[in-house]
């Protein structure tokens, strides 16, 4: 009974803020969240790596892993998506391979990591969260775009967050208690506002190719937890990383990858994101709570 307490202590608070996201999104469709998605980019993200990678215990060498980890987690996850846009008889699998292979490890994984395990939880989620960031703004505008873009690489705040929290950790810097408590208040009120743009973003994002995105969110939502745990089993983890890394893979089809699409790609694919988002997010109320479960049993 104590584990299915602590699965909802967990799951709960995550769902009930994307809820409030649903119900404002329904209430009021045009509900600006503009000011949520510029907080969120050029303040509350690099807050919130700078707080939980320097702040909540872990080292540089479990940064550096984890970090590793889930770029081997990106790679198993290409190698999965490619075949299954071909399956689909895609025209343009370069511009729909994002929604595959680039996970939601932020708006959804890292609360839920938090509330799973604690503060240490926190620290691993964010270390994966830094590679998804670093390719939403490199290999995803790259794919978006069939192009290589190195400006927006430099005009993205995270990108800095993450050179200078790997170099606090490096160097073993013990910052400041004013800068902790802020970076910590900015994340709590970021992981609020993301959690409900998320709601909101499911009320506007429609699903254009059902069984398209049917089957794209199936291959997301089935093939992450197996790869996680894979490499779980191949490089012998084990205790609260491991199952961060198995909730980490496990996650949807991040938001991010819309924002990005309808930026850099035809209206046909920013369509086809978008279902994918939608749908594997909506499986993911689903499957996220069985992978919770077993990552409490099993990785604690």
């Amino acid at each position: 009974m104590e584990i299915y307490i602590k699965l909802f202590e967990v799951l709960f608070p995550v769902f009930f803020v994307i809820g409030i996201g649903y119900f404002l999104g329904k209430k009021n469709p045009k509900i600006d969240t503009t000011f949520i998605t510029n907080f969120a980019a050029n303040i509350g993200t690099p807050s919130m790596i700078i707080y939980a990678v320097t702040s909540t215990g872990i080292t540089f060498d479990i940064f550096k892993d984890y970090f590793w980890y889930y770029l081997l987690a990106i790679i198993a996850f290409a190698l999965v998506g490619i075949p299954t846009l071909f399956f689909l008889k895609t025209k343009d699998i370069i511009r729909e391979l994002p929604p595959l292979i680039l996970p939601n490890t932020g708006n959804m994984g890292i609360p839920i990591c938090l509330f799973a395990y604690g503060t240490e939880g926190l620290g691993v989620s964010a270390s994966i969260t830094s590679i998804i960031i670093l390719f939403h703004f490199t290999i995803g505008v790259f794919l978006a775009d069939r192009k290589f873009n190195l400006n927006v690489i430099l005009k993205n705040p995270p990108f800095y967050a993450i050179i200078l929290s790997a170099f606090i950790l490096y160097n073993d810097i013990t910052l400041p208690t004013v800068i902790i408590n802020t970076t910590e208040w900015l994340m709590f009120a970021t992981i609020f506002l993301i959690l409900m743009s998320l709601g909101i973003a499911l009320i506007r994002l429609k699903v254009f190719s059902f069984y398209k995105a049917i089957v794209a969110s199936l291959t997301r939502m089935i093939f992450g937890p197996i790869i996680g745990l894979l490499l779980i089993y191949y490089f012998n983890l084990n205790g609260f990383a491991a199952g961060v890394l198995l909730i980490q893979c496990s996650m949807p089809s991040a938001v991010l990858n819309y924002l990005v699409a309808s930026i850099y790609s035809p209206k046909k694919i920013i369509d086809s994101v978008a279902s994918t988002i939608v749908v594997s997010t909506l499986m993911s109320f689903l499957t996220i709570p069985i992978v919770v479960f077993f990552a409490l049993k099993y990785f604690n």
